[in-house]
Order: C-alpha cells, then structure tokens, then sequence
C-alpha cells in the first residue's frame, strides 16, 4: 500500500462531505435523507481513503463497505451508551441509533457503484490512450 495525496479524490470527498451536511442539515426524513445519505456516505469514505492512500479498488471499496455494515449493526447495541455519548447530537447523527437493513441495500449499491464508476474510468482512460 502506497501512500500518495490525490487531490481529485479530496475534492470528490469534499463535495461528498458538503453534500451529506445540507442533507443531514435540511432534511429531517425522507428518502434522500435517510437512502440516498447512507449511499453517499460510502463514496464519501472511499473518496476520502482514495486521497491518501494508492491501492487498487476493490480492497478500498470493499474496506468502506465493511465499515459501513459494522457501524450499521452497532446500532443494534448500546454502543453510545457504553462510551457515554448517547446525548450527543453529533455522534447519534454519524454513527446512527437505530439499525435498518435498508440501509446496508444503501450501503451495498454504494459500494456497486464505486466499483463500476471505477471500471468505467479505467476503460476511457483506455480508450484516450488507445485514441492518442
């Protein structure tokens, strides 16, 4: 694993981070805020691990993935509680309290769409290269 800043990824993980602010923000429930929030999040983290860190995508891909589910099924126990932080409002907003397996679909079709995004980069990448 290499170590290397990519400033593409940091502002795609920006974007992401802003994104999911105004949606955390703005929206009290919904499909956006409580679908399309846990299927931006893993790009988030893949986005933010990609910026640092120069290693194929699926391992990154699939490490964001696990830490997604694991987050998801903290929620099934008294995770806040056991480190005191049950009132706080910023640690209830990222780790989350109640568990939902709609969320690990979210977090699966996030992960789905790195890998083809991913794919689908490489290959024009590809096609330029073939082209010049």
């Amino acid at each position: 694993m290499k170590t290397i800043f990519n400033k593409s990824y940091f502002i795609l993980f920006l974007i992401l981070l802003l994104a999911e602010i105004l949606i955390a923000a703005l929206l009290k429930d919904g499909f956006i805020r409580h679908t399309v929030g846990d299927f931006l999040v893993v790009l988030l983290l893949y986005c933010l691990f990609k910026s640092f860190l120069q290693v194929k995508p699926l391992p990154i891909a699939l490490v964001t993935l696990v830490i997604a589910y694991l987050v998801e099924f903290m929620q099934l126990t008294d995770f806040l509680n056991n480190i005191g932080l049950e009132r706080n409002k910023w640690a209830n907003l990222i780790f989350g309290n109640t568990f939902n397996i709609q969320d690990l679909v979210a977090y699966t079709l996030g992960f789905v769409f790195v890998i083809f995004s991913e794919k689908l980069q490489t290959k024009i990448k590809s096609f330029k290269n073939l082209s010049a």
